[in-house]
Order: structure tokens, then C-alpha cells, then sequence
């Protein structure tokens, strides 16, 4: 989007009680990681939530460090940030469509991502989204990860412990047999 265009921006919501999110940032460009990180931390204190911070080596890294705290930590959402500009090979290509995949899936899975990983030509590109008093890219996926928490808690979702639960019976069961003493 041209930097000269106007775009609807949701008003900010509310939550039923404090939410705590995960900030995972590839700064591979320091200085626009530094700022959607500022953008980002903005929002979420505005929400009057809570916010972790984890550096990963590059835009590839950052679906996998969600997935890994969403199985081994307890954060309600997760705000992906990161710089890739394209250079003289396909490798813009992978990176961008692969990192972007992955946070794709993991949000279908109900995990609540916000996609900051802004995907650019050249510097001048990324320093007009990055910049809080311009497009404020990374405040803008903080507001996203801060909606998709409030839109799964209003539809009631619990994120933990999906899929497969064991019966009443089954759960008597396997007790039974631990209490039972072997020979």
C-alpha cells in the first residue's frame, strides 16, 4: 500500500482480562526491527497487556519459535515481526512465502498471530511501514494478535488441550490399573 493512500484501521477493542503475548522479531534489520518492536510494545501496553520478547535468527525462524512456545509456554497470542527485502536471487521468494505460510498454518491451528513481517523492495519501503508515526506496521500486528484473542475468548475457544481427550471411563481405567499392584 502506497504510503499515500488512506486505510481503515479497526478501532482497538477490549479484553475480558489481561492477555500475555509473545513478541517474536528477526532483526535482521536492526534498526526496522527497532522499530516495529516500539510500534508493537505500544499497542500491547494499550491493550493493557502483557509482552515477552524473543530475537530468532532470521524471518524462517519465526513461525518455528511460535510453535515451539506455544507447545511449552502459556502466552494468549503472538506478534510476528520481521524485515525481508529483496535482493538478487529467489531467495526473497522462499523466505517470503515460506515464513508467511508457516504463520498461516499456525493461525489456522487457533494459535492468535498477528503477521508483521513486512516484505519489501528496498530500505526506503521499510522504514515507511516500519516508523511508529507512519504506517506503524508492528503496532498494527500487535492490534491483530490483540483482536484474535478477543474474538476467540468471545466464542469461548480453548486454545490448550484441543483435540483428543480421553473418556471419564478411559481416565477410571488407567487409575485403576496404576493403583493395581503387580506380581
Amino acid at each position: 500500500m502506497a504510503s499515500n493512500e488512506e486505510h481503515y484501521t479497526m478501532p482497538r477493542g477490549e479484553l475480558d482480562k489481561p492477555a500475555k503475548i509473545l513478541i517474536v522479531v528477526a532483526p535482521y534489520y536492526r534498526q526496522i526491527a527497532d522499530q516495529m518492536i516500539e510500534g508493537a510494545q505500544a499497542e500491547i501496553e494499550a491493550w493493557g497487556a502483557t509482552h515477552d520478547l524473543v530475537e530468532v535468527p532470521g524471518a524462517l525462524e519465526v513461525p518455528t519459535a511460535i510453535g515451539i512456545a506455544e507447545r511449552m509456554s502459556n502466552f494468549d497470542g503472538y506478534v510476528a515481526l520481521g524485515c525481508v527485502i529483496r535482493g538478487e536471487t529467489t531467495h526473497y521468494e522462499t523466505v517470503c512465502n515460506d515464513s508467511s505460510r508457516g504463520i498461516t498454518l499456525l493461525g489456522l491451528q487457533g494459535l492468535c498471530i498477528g503477521n508483521g513481517i513486512l516484505t519489501v523492495e528496498n530500505m526506503d519501503q521499510a522504514q515507511a511501514r516500519a516508523e511508529v508515526a507512519g504506517q506503524n506496521k508492528g503496532g498494527g500486528a500487535a492490534a491483530a494478535a490483540l483482536h484474535l484473542i478477543a474474538l476467540s475468548r468471545k466464542w469461548g475457544a480453548s486454545r490448550k488441550g484441543v483435540g483428543f481427550q480421553p473418556s471419564r471411563d478411559e481416565l477410571q481405567i488407567a487409575s485403576a490399573a496404576k493403583d493395581t499392584p503387580t506380581a
